[in-house]
């Protein structure tokens, strides 16, 4: 239904059982209620496990960020079940970098002088904090200098031996305020793109562009840390656009940082692209031996990147999620109801999905989702029994329902889906 204004409200507020009258689907009720009558017992699977993100968080940290694209996957499972060619050139059979071949294409996609991979996103940060301003300091709006148990950027650049000095208010900083700071011992100048908060409202900071020039001006390194970003851009379907590495290495920034397991849709990394003279001494810090891509990270990685150079990555699993239609969300979630045993209510209504890791206003994507509930099972433990199910299956608790949204579930797990609630009711 919808109200006058025309916005689109939930389709139905009561809780029909499946009916004989559902659409007809390729794996029935029945069938799927067999399957799991047969499932292993919950204690005895591995915690580590495959899971499906019913949350409507596209990039969530506690499932494991982006999922991989199918090719990056084969690459990965290639590399793992034997010997490859780690730091071997094939062509000439000598020693190469292991890190050559998917610096080569992060350079090329970013437009920038020269990359850099590590293992992390922290670590490609501290990294750069460790080799451009140890023993000297380092300027920071004071608005970006956020902190969560996992991330901790006052912490990082302790750590890195620089000190932090602080410019502006909270929310607003002009370019004066980082020219003030500006001293002997300073080192670098720090460029934040907040992950886990956003300041709303009467908000102001210089462009990137005009702290590049400040940064030559005076000798320093100017640093981007992106957190997550793309290589190209990418406007999301409600409005806001996710930063570019090409347009940060274009807007004159030394060395930008960004993790490779969020928008870019690749596995966990660290990457930093930028002016050759500021990463160079990078590759020569100590630290750089500790932060290293292991072989299954690099072979994801490079698996990806090339499907960013073959042309628009429809491939990527996260960069597809974010362009679905409204009717084919509405269309899965109306497949998964028509699955379900008798026993299990469910209603289907639109719902609001978030592209971050966290629930930001200005990434709130429109979605649908499905509303669970077995009579004689309060939602706590119907959320729990699908957690233990294999593969887990995840999704959050609104109105004494499980809701499964679905944004980030693909019509080949909506049988997994129907299994684990059949199995829950075991």
């Amino acid at each position: 239904m919808e109200e006058q204004d025309g916005s689109q409200v939930e389709t139905s507020r009561q809780i029909p059982p499946v009916t004989e009258a559902q659409p007809v689907v390729a794996d029935t009720a029945a069938a799927i209620l067999a399957r799991a009558s047969e499932a292993p017992d919950p204690a005895r699977l591995p915690v580590l496990r495959r899971a499906i993100n019913g949350t409507g968080l596209l990039l969530p940290a506690a499932l494991g960020r982006a999922p991989l694209a199918e090719a990056a996957a084969e690459a990965v499972a290639e590399v793992a079940r034997g010997y490859c060619t780690l730091e071997l050139n094939p062509e000439t059979g000598h020693g190469e970098a292991r890190t050559e071949t998917v610096e080569s294409l992060l350079r090329d996609l970013a437009g920038a002088e020269t990359a850099l991979v590590v293992n992390t996103h922290a670590a490609a940060l501290l990294l750069a904090l460790s080799a451009c301003a140890a023993g000297g300091e380092i300027v920071v709006a004071r608005g970006e200098v956020g902190d969560s148990d996992a991330f901790s950027l006052l912490e990082m650049i302790r750590q890195s031996g620089a000190r932090l000095v602080e410019v502006g208010a909270a929310n607003r900083v002009r370019l004066a305020d980082y020219q003030a700071a500006i001293g002997p011992a300073t080192r670098a100048i720090l460029k934040v793109r907040p992950d886990d908060y956003r300041i709303v409202g009467a908000a102001a900071s210089p462009a990137l562009a005009e702290l590049a020039g400040l940064a030559q001006e005076h000798g320093l390194i100017l640093i981007e840390d992106l957190g997550g970003a793309t290589l190209s851009g990418l406007t999301l379907p409600e409005g806001g656009r996710e930063p570019a590495l090409r347009a940060s290495v274009a807007a004159g920034a030394d060395i930008v940082t960004c993790g490779g397991n969020r928008l870019l849709g690749g596995p966990q990394s660290g990457l930093l692209v930028g002016r050759q003279a500021a990463i160079d001494p990078l590759r020569r810090h100590p630290l750089l031996g500790a932060l290293r891509a292991d072989k299954l990270a690099l072979a994801a990685l490079e698996a990806t990147l090339r499907l960013h150079r073959a042309g628009p990555p429809r491939a990527i699993p996260v960069l597809r999620m974010l362009t679905q239609s409204e009717a084919a969300l509405r269309d899965r979630a109306e497949r998964l109801g028509a699955m379900l045993p008798e026993p299990v209510l469910y209603r289907i209504e639109a719902s609001i999905a978030y592209a971050g890791g966290v629930p930001l206003p200005d990434r709130a994507l429109s979605s649908t989702a499905i509303g669970l509930a077995v009579e004689g099972l309060d939602a706590e433990e119907l959320a729990r029994r699908l957690r233990l199910h294999r593969p887990a299956v995840i999704g959050r608790i609104e109105d004494d329902l499980v809701m499964l949204d679905m944004l980030a579930i693909t019509d080949d797990e909506l049988a997994d889906c129907a299994e684990a609630i059949s199995a829950a009711l075991a």
